[in-house]
């Protein structure tokens, strides 16, 4: 198997042993995302939750997601576990976030050009439609459908 058919596999089941514990512990699993690094493999997960996430959040989860994962070795071989919040540029990721950071500054970076454009810049005004995203940026909106989204994040800094 290919890393690539590999890693969408690992990330689907660890997202999939992962979320009920988030959700009963009051965080959102924005991320789960295997990777090979300099050092090895990492399995980084990115939470989330009202108010931030405090180092406490983040290790509390680390310990009982290595013991699960150790239970149901979804990933073979060694690896890293990182379990992190987002930070202050914040990825967006299901269509709900969008709906969440209307108003805010916002860069996205589409997989095929959208009116000459890969990139954007600008204040996300919404979701339009339910399947598009609508950025104020250059002066101008920009609908921009879901689906071709590669990367979107806030972008406070």
């Amino acid at each position: 198997m290919r890393f690539e058919e590999l890693k969408k596999d690992i990330e689907r089941k660890v997202g999939e042993l992962v979320k009920p514990l988030t959700d009963y512990s009051g965080l959102e699993l924005l991320l789960v995302e295997f990777v090979k690094g300099p050092r090895g493999k990492v399995l980084r997960l990115v939470i989330d939750k009202e108010g931030g996430v405090s180092l406490d959040d983040c290790s509390r989860l680390s310990r009982v997601v290595s013991d699960l994962l150790d239970v149901h070795d979804p990933v073979p071989g060694s690896y890293n576990l990182e379990v992190s919040s987002p930070g202050i540029n914040r990825p967006l990721i299901k269509i709900e976030d969008y709906e969440r950071f209307s108003g805010k500054k916002v860069f996205v970076r589409t997989k095929e050009p959208v009116e000459g454009r890969r990139k954007f810049k600008g204040v996300l005004r919404g979701v339009s439609d339910g399947d598009q995203i609508v950025i104020d940026a250059s002066g101008r909106e920009f609908y921009l459908p879901i689906g071709l989204i590669k990367k979107a994040r806030l972008d406070i800094l």
